[in-house]
């Protein structure tokens, strides 16, 4: 019998590996599969569709929004949390596919991860450089807690935190408006200025450029 129960046990741990998807793994593979779209011979809007369809798939837009947030979220109510979200994942999703469906296929090649804790890890990759842009660090902090179902939880430029960036901003238009979080609505249902992409434009240009 404790044979029987050890046996069971080590298939039980080997089903668990054979299910879980290790973060470079995973952190490659999205890139391969936004590099497929953007190099199709098809219309903007059809690669719109298919980038927001893989962000919805692998990044945690509900994870980013409310980090994005901050401490302002605890001055949420029910509704407003869920008005928030809402208005975050369509903003999040345009702004993030429509500035990627103007630029050539990126060539990024995953070079190593380090394990920060069971919920985190850190994937490191480079974006090969071309005659038009030199050679670009990217770090992806990815959430791991289901390492069946990793996801995107910020993007790390040459040091520099997109969703670190995001949540500055937003903490500027609420702290600018008396922390009246329907500023921040209408800032985000009228214009995707700012976005986990391409937040703090100002503060890396040349780096930003790294998709063209």
């Amino acid at each position: 019998m404790k044979r029987l129960f050890a046996i069971l046990f080590m298939l039980n741990i080997n089903i668990g590996y054979a299910q879980s998807l290790e973060a470079d793994i995973f952190v490659q593979s999205t890139v391969n599969r936004a590099s497929d779209i953007l190099s199709k011979n098809i219309s903007k809007d059809e690669k719109i569709n298919g980038l927001k369809e893989i962000a919805k798939e692998t990044v945690d837009i509900k994870g980013v929004g409310y980090y994005s947030l901050g401490s302002f979220r605890k001055n949420l109510d029910n509704n407003q949390k869920k008005k928030y979200l809402s208005l975050f994942e369509s903003y999040f999703l345009k702004s993030f596919s429509s500035r990627l469906s103007e630029y050539t296929n990126p060539k990024i090649d995953v070079v190593g991860k380090k394990v920060l804790n069971k919920n985190y890890t850190i994937v490191n990759s480079l974006l090969v450089a071309t005659s038009e842009r030199p050679e670009i660090k990217i770090d992806w902090r990815i959430y791991t807690k289901n390492p069946e179902n990793p996801l995107i939880r910020d993007l790390i430029i040459e040091g520099l935190s997109l969703a670190r960036t995001q949540k500055e901003e937003f903490g500027s238009i609420l702290s600018s408006n008396n922390e009246d979080i329907n500023v921040l609505f209408k800032t985000l249902e009228v214009l995707p200025s700012i976005s986990f992409l391409n937040a703090g434009i100002s503060n890396f240009r040349s780096t930003v450029l790294i998709f063209r």
